[in-house]
């Protein structure tokens, strides 16, 4: 017996989201976070419609709506006004949620903390630092320190590091890190709007050599600016509140239109862990993956790494998978996360330009270019290139929205056909409608499994392929296949 079948090292919005998941499925879940209280600040400004949805599995999706704001557009701008890249977002998108959406981040975390209180089984410990982690070779010990240094020590079956950028359960395992060695040091300036004002576009990336500078809504009457720091500029100089306010006049920011919440320096890097699991622990959000803005796929990736290990773990702790089952979440969570990281470090290359005649270059390649293509919006929920899927057409793309498409096992189908194992799993059967028929459609099957974070385990056409897809998945589960 343990204290508590998961610790969960952090309580930002990853850990957090990992805890209400796991309790949810009726797992005992001790979350340490080494802040006394919550830290008030916004850091992500943004989530996509993607992880709208994966955050409203966790009950919150209908309070969401009051802290964001739909993002009409994101725009690239030369230093004259040209338009270098520009996409619209649709408030109504794949997922049943606006493409982008922008918020104030520690409203996100009060709606995952009052959620949290309200499930049985979870405990959250604040002021408590980790300071020591021994693994075992049935579950793990966790010792914390509260405020007066009073040692406390938690065994566990599984934990998992959600405690940022600087994260002590990473030191600990002490794995390698890949740092793509690409960063830059920029001013960040957040503002409470005294008005309310319209943004179009919302987001603007304006790639002017004399300053590339950034635009972008942080939720309802809030919004962000960023000013990268020049060469040879004095980082001193740069992180003053009177140089934010200077910088953000031309766009009409000033001390009787806002309010300035915070005025700081910071550094974005590219780097990701080359092992997300070590014996009983493992890694998670920023503990697992640095990477530039220029995306906003930051806090988005964590939500995707605990959504992809939550069902995961659940189902190893209830004995329905083995341990294994766990090795697919860095095979596939990884592999995604160095896409988006080298997505974010690519756009970093064409914005972070102050020399002006490279500027120049890079304005007339891109436009020239960009002439006669439509815009495109580029697809945050990338299909799985490996790990736990079954080798057939659309296998790891994620489903679209529509009706009985939520959280748990979904077996959309036209066939006439009953499992044990999939009953086992509590798999939700939903026939294709005229929303999802096309999605079927398009892989010219009758049949797709759906794993619970949405991706696809595989598809099959007629009953003997589904029959096969089924027992793939209790094979690769490591549960008995019966014979046929």
């Amino acid at each position: 017996m343990t204290d508590t079948d998961v610790v969960i090292v952090g309580n930002g919005p990853i850990g957090a989201t990992l805890a209400v998941l796991l309790a949810q499925r009726g797992r005992r879940v001790t979350v340490l976070e080494r802040r006394p209280r919550p830290y008030k600040l916004p850091r992500a400004t943004s989530f996509d419609g993607e992880t709208a949805r994966l955050l409203a599995a966790t009950g919150i999706g209908g309070d969401l709506a009051a802290i964001t704001a739909p993002a009409n557009g994101y725009q690239w701008q030369t230093a004259d006004g040209r338009t270098l890249l520009d996409i619209a977002f649709s408030t109504t998108g794949r997922y049943g949620r606006p493409d982008a959406n922008t918020m104030h981040q520690p409203a996100l975390e009060e709606l995952l903390a009052a959620r949290a209180q309200a499930l049985p089984g979870l405990t959250v410990l604040r002021g408590h630092e980790v300071v020591a982690i021994a693994d075992g070779e049935s579950g793990v010990e966790v010792t914390a320190v509260d405020e007066d240094e009073v040692p406390r020590t938690i065994s566990a079956r599984w934990v998992v590091g959600c405690d940022g950028a600087n994260s002590f359960v990473r030191e600990h395992l002490d794995v390698p890190v890949t740092d793509l060695g690409f960063s830059y040091e920029w001013l960040l300036c957040d503002v409470r709007l005294n008005e309310p004002r319209e943004f179009v576009p919302t987001n603007v990336q304006i790639c002017d050599p004399a300053r590339p500078t950034t635009l972008v809504g942080s939720g309802p009457g809030r919004r962000r600016w960023e000013f990268m720091r020049l060469p040879g500029e004095s980082a001193a100089e740069l992180n003053k509140d009177e140089t934010a306010w200077r910088l953000m006049a031309p766009f009409g920011v000033t001390p009787d239109t806002a309010t300035l919440l915070r005025s700081t320096t910071y550094i974005f890097q590219a780097r990701w862990a080359d092992r997300w699991r070590v014996g009983h622990v493992l890694l998670a959000g920023d503990a697992a993956h640095l990477m530039p803005p220029f995306a906003g796929q930051g806090m988005c990736s964590g939500i995707r790494d605990v959504t992809n290990l939550a069902w995961k773990l659940d189902l190893v702790l209830g004995g329905l998978a083995g341990p294994s089952l766990l090795d697919s979440y860095e095979e596939e969570r990884r592999a995604a996360a160095k896409e988006a990281i080298l997505a974010s470090v690519q756009l970093g290359r064409v914005i972070c330009v102050t020399d002006p005649a490279a500027a120049a270059a890079r304005d007339e390649t891109v436009l020239a270019n960009r002439r006669g293509k439509p815009a495109g919006r580029p697809e945050p929920a990338s299909p799985l290139t490996g790990g736990l899927v079954h080798e057939s057409p659309g296998a790891g793309v994620v489903v679209p929205h529509g009706p009985g498409v939520e959280p748990g096992f979904v077996l959309l189908t036209s066939e006439e056909y009953d499992s044990p194992f999939l009953a086992s799993l509590d798999t939700r059967v939903v026939r294709p409608d005229d929303v999802l028929r096309p999605f079927l459609a398009r892989y010219g099957a009758t049949s797709v499994l759906m794993r619970p974070d949405y991706h696809v385990f595989g598809t099959a056409t007629g009953v003997a392929e589904l029959e096969a897809l089924v027992d793939d998945l209790q094979h690769r589960l490591g549960a008995a296949v019966p014979a046929r």
